[in-house]
C-alpha cells in the first residue's frame, strides 16, 4: 500500500475529481462533436487553437452547465472570457498530449468508469440511465472523462519535469524546521527589515477548498468553516498544529507553510492581504480565491539583503542533518483486505467487512484473530498488524480513513486500489525522522509548495507558445436554422 509521496498526492487529487465527476457531468450538457462539423461555418468559431476550433456553441454549453451547478458568476462578458480561456488550454493540453503520445486505453477508461459507478453506489447500468436522463450520451461522457484524465497525465508528467530542488534547499528547509524547535515550535524570528528595504515574508495558510462554481450552499459552508479558523487562530495556538487539527476533521482542507518569498513571488491576493501584517500576526480577514477560501498567517519577515549572509539568530541552530529536528506522528494499525476480484462485488465485500466491524464492536471476535482468518494480503499471519506507519507511507484513502480513528477504533469498510479494508489503530507515537528520511520528507515538501507555481507557469507557457487567433467570442452561438 505505500506509493511515492508525489504521485500519490497526484493520484489522490486526481481520483477525488474523478470521484466528483458524475455529479457536474450530469449538469453537463457540452457536445463533443466532429472537428469537421465545427468548421462547416466559420461563424460558429470562436476561436482557432493551433490546428483545432473552439466554437462559440461550446463556450454556450459550458456557460450553461455552471449555471445549472449554481453559485455566484462573474458577469456575462468576464465569465464567457473566463470560460473562452479554459477551453482554449484544454485545447492545447489535448493537442501536445497527442503529440507527446500521452494515452488511456478502452480498457483504463472503463475502469475509471467502474470506479467512478461504485464511489456514487451505482451499477454500471444505472451510471448511464442517470447520465442519459440529463439529456447526454454515454459516449459523449466516455469522451469527456477521457480528455479530463489525458489532460491529468500529461499535467503530472510535464509539470513534475519542471520542478527542480537543490540539495541547498533541502538544507534550508531542515535548517528552518531545526530552528523552530529549537524555538519550542515557533520559528525564530530575524532581522526585520527597515522601512522601504527589500524583504522576504513566511506566511503559512490553511485552505478550505470550495470551487468558484460550487453552489451556494458549499460555498457558504466553506467560508464558515475559514472564519472559524480565523477565530482560532487568533488565539494562543500554533497555526500549522491548528492547520493538522482541521485537515484530520476534514481532509479535503490543507496547510502549509510556504516559506519566505520576496512579496512578487507570493499570490497577489496573499500579499494584499498580509501587506501591513506584523511578524507572527494573523491576516484580519478570510481570503477568497477561485479555488476557495485562505487563513493566512505570517510566521516571519526578514530583510533582504543581496549577497548578505543569512541573519544571526538568537537561538543557536543544529546541523541540518540532526535526525531529531523533525518529528512526525507515526501510527501502528492493523487490517483485514479484501481483494478485488472477478467474482467478489463492492457490496459484497463492504457486508462481509461491515459483519466483522460489528462483531469486533460487540467484543465477540478479536481483531487479530478475524484478520489471520480473513486477509487477503501478507499481514494476515500477523494479525493483519501494518508496524508503524508515517505521514505519506500509505495511499491516501488508507491514510485518511486511519487518521481518523482513535486508539482502539474500527473504521467502517474502506476502498482504496486495492480493494477494501477494515482498519484498527492500535497505538500512536511521535517519532524522530532518520537522516534519510528527514530529506525524503524536506523534498516531498519543498516538491508540494512548488508545485502550484510551477504548474501556473506552465500553464502560461503553453499558451505563449500556442497559436491562437480569437475571432468572435463574444456573441453566442446562433440559433438552429
Amino acid at each position: 500500500m505505500r506509493r511515492n509521496r508525489f504521485n500519490q498526492a497526484l493520484a489522490a487529487i486526481i481520483l477525488a475529481g474523478l470521484a466528483l465527476l458524475p455529479q457536474f457531468a450530469f449538469a453537463q450538457e457540452s457536445s463533443k462533436i466532429s472537428a469537421d462539423s465545427k468548421i462547416r461555418n466559420i461563424d460558429g468559431v470562436a476561436a482557432v487553437v493551433n490546428t483545432g476550433y473552439v466554437t462559440r456553441k461550446e463556450i454556450d454549453d459550458r456557460i450553461i452547465a455552471l449555471q445549472k451547478q449554481g453559485g455566484k458568476l462573474p458577469d456575462a462578458t468576464a465569465l464567457r472570457k473566463t470560460v473562452l480561456e479554459r477551453l482554449i488550454l484544454e485545447k492545447i493540453q489535448l493537442q501536445n498530449a497527442e503529440q507527446e503520445g500521452v494515452t488511456l486505453s478502452n480498457k483504463e477508461l472503463d475502469k475509471i468508469i467502474g470506479d467512478i459507478a461504485a464511489k456514487n453506489k451505482f451499477t454500471l447500468a444505472e451510471l448511464k440511465v442517470q447520465i442519459t436522463a440529463t439529456g447526454s450520451t454515454y459516449d459523449r461522457y466516455r469522451q469527456m472523462l477521457r480528455d479530463d484524465v489525458i489532460i491529468s497525465r500529461y499535467r503530472e508528467r510535464e509539470v513534475e519535469g519542471k520542478i527542480k530542488i537543490s540539495d541547498a534547499e533541502v538544507d534550508n528547509f531542515i535548517s528552518d524546521r531545526n530552528r523552530a524547535v529549537v524555538g519550542g515550535g515557533k520559528p525564530v524570528r530575524s532581522t526585520p527589515a527597515v522601512k522601504g528595504e527589500p524583504e522576504e515574508i513566511d506566511v503559512a495558510q490553511i485552505f478550505i477548498p470550495a470551487d468558484a462554481n460550487a453552489g451556494a450552499g458549499a460555498q457558504a459552508e466553506a467560508k464558515k468553516n475559514a472564519e472559524v479558523l480565523l477565530r482560532e487562530a487568533r488565539g494562543d495556538v500554533d497555526f500549522l498544529q491548528l492547520g493538522a487539527m482541521a485537515a484530520k476533521d476534514n481532509p479535503k482542507i490543507k496547510f502549509q507553510d510556504l516559506g519566505y518569498r520576496t512579496p512578487d513571488r507570493l499570490p497577489q491576493l496573499f500579499y494584499e492581504a498580509v501587506r501591513n501584517t506584523g511578524s507572527g500576526q494573523v491576516a484580519n480577514t478570510v481570503v477568497k480565491s477561485p479555488a476557495g477560501y485562505h487563513v493566512l498567517k505570517v510566521l516571519d519577515r526578514r530583510a533582504l539583503v543581496a549577497g548578505a549572509p543569512e541573519p544571526q539568530q538568537t537561538a543557536p541552530q543544529e546541523s541540518p542533518a540532526t535526525p531529531q529536528n523533525i518529528m512526525v506522528t507515526q501510527t501502528l494499525s492493523r487490517h483485514i483486505l479484501l481483494r478485488s476480484r472477478a467474482g467478489l462485488t463492492d457490496q459484497d465485500a463492504e457486508r462481509r467487512l461491515a459483519g466483522y466491524r460489528d462483531q469486533v464492536r460487540a467484543k465477540t471476535a478479536d481483531f487479530g484473530d478475524l484478520a489471520k482468518k480473513y486477509s487477503e494480503d501478507g499481514s494476515a499471519a500477523n494479525g493483519g498488524n501494518l508496524g508503524w506507519m508515517g505521514p505519506g507511507d500509505l495511499v491516501p484513502e488508507f491514510d485518511q480513513a486511519m487518521n481518523r480513528l482513535q486508539i482502539g477504533e474500527v473504521s467502517n469498510p474502506v476502498k482504496t486500489e486495492f480493494g477494501w479494508h477494515l482498519i484498527q489503530v492500535l497505538e500512536r507515537r511521535e517519532a524522530q525522522l532518520t537522516v534519510e528520511k528527514q530529506r525524503q520528507f524536506a523534498r516531498a515538501a519543498i516538491r508540494e509548495r512548488k508545485f502550484e507555481q510551477a504548474y501556473q507557469d506552465w500553464l502560461r507557457e503553453l499558451r505563449d507558445t500556442a497559436t491562437v487567433k480569437i475571432i468572435n467570442a463574444d456573441d453566442p452561438a446562433a440559433s438552429p436554422r
